[in-house]
């Protein structure tokens, strides 16, 4: 081949390799490319579920896409980074203790790595406010410690949360206590840390577990015992609330996942999605959320989305585009 012909077979390589790699379409975070027919799909969980994972991914020329989970060794959080990682995502799982983290994950995974505000609880039940907190980074056993003043809020979060993040799921939960603003210092102020520390780093998406309920006010639900019952902590509901509009303000691609009633128990029913402010009962497994959480990062049907989510044995079976597709944007 003369030198002529090799510059314009390099010269229609180059354009084709522009044409492939800048072609504008829906911001979606699943890790491509893929190998052709490198991974298939399998019923995970018992039959009559949507759960699904994935039994090999083989992702080339492309860094994984990284996911930040804050509150990752929380019931929901757990399983959301177990489906993040069965998806072929790379995962920073925000915890409170990397010791108990490492006995909640399997070892040895080089796409999982923690990351720990040490003297502050992801599941944010309890803090340490003392001046001076370390933010450890950890491979394996190996960890590097960054110092943190949590009381900068959103500044320091943005240092755990990383610049090479593509995307934040919040499953963060307080634990009830004796303290009435422990709810607003987790569901509310906390929450909107993570948000500000995503925009200070161009954190492009953001995924919020919150619950169903949460304008029951404005839903003629004030007298609902379960409205009752979490708003005796606190006022949760209305924290959580708060967070959510502060999410919707904030500029970022984001989906709330409002859940009903949460159950450790495997999946009983097909998941059942409505639009924000309509259902007001019902339950819904952990696993199933956290299904939720994580294709709502797939599919662009989830973009810009408050959803409200139970499980029921009557609803019929729908894909995760049916479900998002069937809740419209307000």
């Amino acid at each position: 081949m003369n030198h002529q012909t090799m510059a314009t077979a390099l010269l229609l390589k180059t354009s084709l390799f522009r044409t492939l790699s800048f072609t504008s379409k829906p911001f979606s975070l699943y890790p491509l490319p893929l190998k052709s027919h490198s991974f298939h799909l399998k019923a995970a969980m018992a039959e009559g579920s949507e759960i699904i994972e994935k039994e090999e991914a083989g992702v080339v020329g492309e860094e994984k896409k990284k996911v930040f989970v804050a509150g990752a060794t929380g019931n929901t959080g757990k399983r959301i980074v177990q489906q993040l990682l069965a998806k072929g995502f790379a995962v920073k799982a925000g915890v409170r203790d990397v010791d108990k983290a490492k006995t909640s994950f399997s070892e040895g995974n080089p796409d999982l790595q923690f990351v720990s505000v040490k003297g502050q609880d992801w599941n944010l039940g309890e803090e340490d406010y003392s001046n001076h907190h370390k933010i450890l980074v950890c491979f394996g056993d190996a960890c590097v410690q960054v110092k943190a003043d949590v009381t900068e809020g959103s500044t320091k979060l943005a240092e755990a949360i990383g610049g090479d993040t593509d995307a934040v799921i919040c499953a963060t939960g307080f634990r009830r206590s004796l303290n009435l603003l422990t709810p607003w210092k987790v569901d509310n102020f906390g929450t909107v840390n993570l948000v500000e520390a995503c925009r200070n780093l161009g954190v492009k998406r953001f995924v919020h577990v919150s619950s169903i309920l949460v304008n029951g006010a404005a839903m003629g639900q004030l007298l609902n015992p379960a409205y009752i019952f979490l708003n005796v902590f606190g006022l949760v509901l209305v924290a959580k609330l708060q967070a959510e509009n502060h999410i919707r303000k904030s500029g970022i691609n984001y989906t709330i996942v409002r859940p009903g009633g949460l159950k450790n128990d495997p999946p009983n029913g097909n998941i059942v999605m409505e639009p924000e402010d309509t259902l007001y009962d019902g339950s819904i497994s952990r696993d199933q959320v956290a299904e939720v959480a994580v294709e709502a990062l797939v599919h662009p049907e989830a973009d810009y989305k408050v959803v409200e989510i139970v499980a029921r044995a009557d609803a019929p079976k729908k894909t995760f585009p049916e479900l998002f597709g069937s809740v419209k944007q307000r």
